[in-house]
């Protein structure tokens, strides 16, 4: 069964995170995935994430494709015009890639080439609309493809602990209306703010999948809450962090706990390892998936 099968039929999903590394081997990243192997639905492949400078999203999706994982694939619209957006997802469908993660980006002056200009040609609604577009077999100048048009499971990105949340609301109702088979959440550390963003969108019928970061230190929590919009780790959780000696057992507890909490609410999680893909395994078994 497809990741997308198993989004219709409610099953709760489970998706990890990759990052390709700043080079061409992908040795280290190909052992990590396969630790995953019957443990997540799917993979989800960063695209140049927090604008640093690394290999492509798409070679490493497909990467994945040939071990006999299921990738999904993440495109932002900060790199590219129109024409490399659309040229990208023809070649994901090429390639046998469905899932797609459309998000806007974050803008280079926060990765490593502040220097790089940012395009931003289209925003991740409009690019929903595109990827749908050419699912119709036309592009979005209304071209007609060649041949059988491409195939997408599309997934889009919010933030439920954003404040004021209702904007956040809107802009995720506009990506549905654009094509969005699924969302994928902002990391969730407080429970109640996770609680109102669910009930004010009940109204919403498309799987939402709730984000975990693995949190390393009291440190990398205390930056996201001054740095990282949307994201609010609560005092206990800091506290526990800063207490630990052992940072990775910690944080194991602290990310099974927080899904053990939110599972009921939603329809999957996405765990978010940050370098510690290790531990995801572990995450799984002690918050009972």
């Amino acid at each position: 069964m497809t990741f997308k099968e198993k989004l219709k039929t409610g099953k709760f999903v489970i998706t990890a995170e990759a990052g390709p590394d700043k080079g061409i081997h992908t040795e280290k990243l190909l052992e990590e995935a396969e630790l995953l192997r019957d443990k997540v639905d799917a993979i989800n492949v960063t695209d140049l994430q927090s604008s640093v400078m690394r290999l492509g999203s798409l070679t490493v999706s497909y990467l994945l494709k040939q071990k006999g994982l299921e990738p999904i694939y993440q495109l932002t619209c900060r790199d590219r015009n129109r024409l490399a957006l659309q040229s990208d997802l023809l070649s994901a469908g090429a390639l046998g890639i469905e899932n797609i993660l459309i998000t806007t980006g974050d803008h280079p002056a926060r990765g490593d080439h502040p220097e790089a200009k940012p395009v931003f040609d289209l925003d991740s609604v409009q690019l929903l609309q595109v990827a749908k577009g050419l699912e119709e077999g036309h592009d979005m100048k209304g071209h007609k493809l060649v041949g059988n048009p491409p195939k997408f499971c599309l997934g889009a990105v919010v933030n439920p602990g954003s404040e004021p949340l209702e904007p956040q609301i809107m802009k995720m109702e506009k990506k549905i209306s654009a094509g969005a088979d699924f969302i994928q959440t902002q990391a969730v550390f407080d429970i109640k703010s996770f609680e109102n963003f669910i009930s004010k969108i009940r109204h919403i019928n498309v799987p939402v999948i709730a984000g975990i970061i693995l949190l390393k230190s009291a440190v990398m929590a205390n930056y996201m809450n001054k740095h990282v919009a949307g994201v609010y780790v609560p005092d206990n959780l800091i506290k526990e962090m800063e207490q630990s000696k052992d940072k990775a057992a910690t944080s194991v507890n602290i990310a099974s706990g927080l899904i053990k909490q939110i599972k009921s609410m939603c329809q999957g999680v996405h765990i978010m390892p940050i370098g510690w893909n290790s531990l995801v395994p572990s995450v799984l078994k002690e918050s009972g998936l």
